[in-house]
């Protein structure tokens, strides 16, 4: 079921009906049954999956809450991993490490055996659910959070379905004491709630669903448009497409949660103005960097250990990072231009400082910042590049041809390209430039606020209708209706 769609249009009303219509003791179970439902309505055998690692990590988690010491309790925490991340290799890189054995096999002339392949659909959400679930037992296992005695709400805080199966990746220790408290009926909540359910659907079929109008064919089939502008046209595009998408999505299912009366932590924090890559991934998927900071880069050492070994860390953790988005060459080098992208700056932070007191630029902190805004957007670009093409090959190919024509390059040969790539797709571009540049300023200046969610709210009647108006109307107007899926859907 996804947010962009009439089933979940007619579904949610329901369930927050329902959830203030019943007895407290009433909400959790009803909400577990919504959440069932929101998962089976992909594919429902796969709810069993989802079943599996809740009674699997309840149980790891209860017994480890009976055990004295970290020791003993290391079986459990080695069962919660094995299943967790079993289920993750087996539904979504058995084929990818099959097929990378093979060819190292091939590279090295030595014999192999192919072995099956796996004809599985990869079950929706799967990588967010898992973490989730293993970020909690984590904290059991480590003595900072109790374990989850009512199978119930664990269950619950594993399967919530608004942030079920595309995130943000909560911790425990945020969302369960949640689940235990009761929450009236807030007519200020609910109406914020859905303030920001309408302008995550706006950044999603408004923006990001018309992009990807023309994303796609340019992506799709890079070598029938070699031009460089258009190749650029199209990067820049798609970073903006998965920045509506996704943030999208995390305001929808804030606000989904906020209706209900929960909070979610923060997902996005205006990263592309970062003024370097390091800050892009503090404002950019906070609850997966968070959670990847913590739970793995953390324990190889961190920060801890001479800078080599540091800066090994950093790279093994983007490596993952990448591998975790997709069981694709195109995302592991992703993740690896990320890691040396952070790796980098982290080495010349020094050099940069200096030049930067030779130059003059000290004592111009914000046109340093502006300098920094511009090329880490640049290289965060770039790196898009390599996450959105279908394959290595086409990703090397936009690559090589990025520079390419922009030596003729006039208005009107701009225009021609546009015109000559479909007459159907301009002003498509027209319409999604204009979206764009609106959800950027809008959250600009509510960035700029003490409290954005609270601005709106203050505003007189008048002003504040006709924000909410508007707002539905270019949805309306504007919005792509074809229950296009979300991007991070198929992570």
């Amino acid at each position: 079921m996804l947010f962009n769609s009439i089933h979940f249009l007619v579904f949610f009303p329901v369930v927050v009906g329902l959830y203030y219509s019943l007895p407290p003791r009433w909400r959790g179970p009803l909400l577990l049954l919504a959440s069932y439902y929101f998962y089976m309505s992909w594919r429902a055998a796969y709810a069993l999956l989802l079943l599996g690692t809740t009674l699997v990590d309840y149980y790891s988690g209860y017994r480890m809450s009976q055990l004295p010491n970290k020791q003993a309790r290391k079986p459990y925490l080695y069962l919660s991993l094995i299943s967790n991340l079993g289920t993750l290799f087996i539904f979504k890189y058995f084929n990818f490490f099959r097929d990378a054995a093979g060819q190292l096999a091939s590279a090295l002339a030595l014999p192999h055996y192919a072995g099956p392949t796996l004809e599985l659909l990869l079950p929706v959400g799967v990588s967010f659910y898992t973490f989730q679930s293993v970020g909690y037992i984590i904290d059991v296992y480590q003595g900072k959070l109790e374990a989850e005695r009512n199978l119930g709400r664990f269950a619950l805080f594993v399967a919530f379905f608004p942030q079920l199966v595309a995130g943000p990746i909560e911790r425990g220790g945020h969302m369960l004491p949640q689940f235990r408290r009761t929450h009236p009926f807030d007519y200020a909540r609910i109406v914020s709630g859905l303030r920001l359910m309408a302008w995550g659907l706006f950044k999603k079929v408004v923006v990001a669903d018309r992009l990807a109008l023309f994303v796609n064919p340019i992506f799709n089939n890079p070598r029938e448009h070699p031009e460089g502008p258009l190749l650029v046209l199209a990067t820049l595009a798609f970073t903006f497409q998965i920045y509506g998408d996704f943030s999208g999505y995390t305001d929808m299912a804030r606000g989904a949660a906020r209706v209900l009366g929960f909070d979610f932590n923060l997902n996005f924090r205006q990263p592309y103005l970062s003024a370097s890559v390091p800050e892009f991934w503090r404002r950019w998927h906070i609850s997966l960097s968070s959670w990847f900071r913590d739970y793995l880069y953390i324990p190889l050492g961190g920060s801890r250990v001479g800078s080599t070994r540091a800066y090994a860390n950093l790279l093994v953790v983007f490596l993952i990072s990448g591998l975790w988005h997709g069981a694709n060459w195109t995302f592991v080098v992703w993740g690896a231009l990320h890691g040396l992208y952070i790796i980098a700056s982290t080495w010349a932070r020094p050099w940069r400082d200096t030049l930067a007191q030779r130059t003059g630029l000290a004592a111009l902190p914000r046109l340093r910042r502006i300098l920094g805004v511009l090329i880490t957007f640049a290289l965060v670009a770039y790196a898009w590049i390599f996450f959105r093409a279908n394959s290595l090959g086409d990703a090397v190919y936009i690559s090589q041809h990025l520079f390419s024509g922009w030596d003729h390059l006039t208005g009107r040969r701009l225009s021609t390209l546009l015109l000559e790539f479909s007459q159907h797709y301009r002003p498509e571009l027209l319409m999604a430039a204009f979206a764009t540049g609106f959800m950027l300023l809008v959250e600009y200046v509510l960035g700029r606020q003490p409290s954005p969610q609270g601005w709106l709210a203050t505003r007189p009647v008048i002003l504040r209708w006709s924000g909410y108006v508007g707002l539905v109307l270019l949805i309306l107007y504007l919005g792509i209706f074809n229950s296009t899926s979300f991007i991070y859907f198929q992570f």
